[in-house]
Parts: structure tokens; C-alpha cells; sequence
């Protein structure tokens, strides 16, 4: 238990982290034309290794919820003129897949709602909130495993928040680089394996 005598480190009011380790010289400032609007568990919120609120940090058009309910979902889907679940299709359904319309299309993806957590609790977000079950669903196809080295994933081939809102982003707008966006995850995976040694790190990355 932290003793409660000792002062507690100070944090970055933006990014969340450490004075110390603050990763906001990393973050970008990415232009999107999809909003993206991130429904993070309240476990997520308190993880020091939180990587969706560095994402909406980088995007110029980004949201963050904590919560596990949201009450306002239902307006902000009605909102929109489009709006797509960055989630896997259920089992047995019809397979998740990118809209066929370009940027410039009148009826172009305007909301792209992300569930962050672990995946069981990402589907219990899915669950809780019936309006997510009438979108339309965005599935990414394989691509180059994780750079997540620091943090153990419960699914094969599962990526970080920040990394699938980047790779989702490409397949909806093709003429944007995305690849900013990862700067202050990059710095993330660079500092907490120097902090680890190289040591622990390979013990780390067998038990993954």
C-alpha cells in the first residue's frame, strides 16, 4: 500500500502521466475528418499504460468517456450522419468490414465509436449500451503485429487502442498519414522497457 505520508507525484494534467515521463512533446496534432469518440472502461481511465487518451490528445477531432453506460450515446449516433463500431463482428454474423464510400461522399463516416478495455470488458461496454449494436461494424485486417512489448494481450493478434484507431483511420481516410499519432505511444514503449532494463524486459516479453 503507498504510504499515505509521502507526497504524490506530480502528473501532467494533459497526458496523465508522470511530470517526470510526460509524453506531451510527442503528441501530435493529426487532422481527421471522422470524429472519433472513445468509450473507455473506468479501469482503462486508471491504468498508467492508458493508451486511447494519448490517441484523442493526437486527433484533431477526438473525444474520450469514462464510463461503462452512456446515457448521451443514443443523441450523439443520431447526431451524425454516419457512424460506425470500431469492434470484431459478432460470432457467427456477417464479418465486419470498412465503408465503400470515399471521403467526399456525402453520406462519408462522420463518428467512429471505440470501446477501450480489455476485451472482456470492452464487450461488456458493447452490451451495456444497446445502441452500439445497431451500427455498422469497422473489422481491421491482419496486419504487423503489436509494438504493445510492455503490456501482456489476452487476444492473438490484439493491438493498443492508439494502434487501431490509427489503422482504422487509414482504411477510412487513405489520403491522411496516420502514423503520427503513434509518436507518444512509441516514447511510451521506449521508456517503460528502459525503465524495465533490458533484463526484465526479455523476462517480460517471454511470459507474454
Amino acid at each position: 500500500m503507498p504510504n499515505p505520508t509521502q507526497p504524490r507525484r506530480a502528473r501532467c494534467e494533459r497526458c496523465q502521466r508522470p511530470a517526470s515521463h510526460c509524453l506531451c512533446a510527442h503528441i501530435p496534432s493529426v487532422s481527421n475528418r471522422t470524429r472519433v469518440l472513445v468509450l473507455q472502461h473506468p479501469d482503462e481511465a486508471r491504468h498508467p499504460l492508458n493508451t486511447a487518451r494519448l490517441a484523442v490528445l493526437g486527433l484533431q477531432h477526438a473525444e474520450l468517456w469514462v464510463g461503462e453506460y452512456f446515457h448521451q450515446l443514443e443523441a450523439a449516433v443520431a447526431a451524425a450522419r454516419r457512424a460506425m463500431l470500431l469492434f470484431p463482428a459478432p460470432e457467427g454474423g456477417p464479418p465486419a468490414s470498412a465503408p465503400s464510400s470515399t471521403p467526399d461522399h456525402e453520406d462519408a463516416l462522420e463518428l467512429l465509436i471505440v470501446p477501450d478495455g480489455t476485451w472482456r470488458k470492452a464487450r461488456g461496454i458493447v452490451g451495456a449500451n444497446p445502441v452500439l449494436a445497431t451500427l455498422p461494424r469497422l473489422g481491421l485486417p491482419p496486419g504487423e503485429p503489436s509494438a504493445y512489448r510492455i503490456r501482456k494481450a489476452s487476444e492473438p493478434g490484439a493491438l493498443a487502442t492508439i494502434e487501431a484507431i490509427a489503422r482504422a483511420l487509414a482504411i477510412l481516410e487513405p489520403r491522411q498519414d496516420f502514423q503520427p499519432l503513434l509518436q507518444p505511444f512509441q516514447a511510451l514503449v521506449e521508456g517503460q522497457i528502459h525503465a524495465m532494463g533490458e533484463q526484465g524486459h526479455r523476462r517480460a516479453d517471454k511470459a507474454r
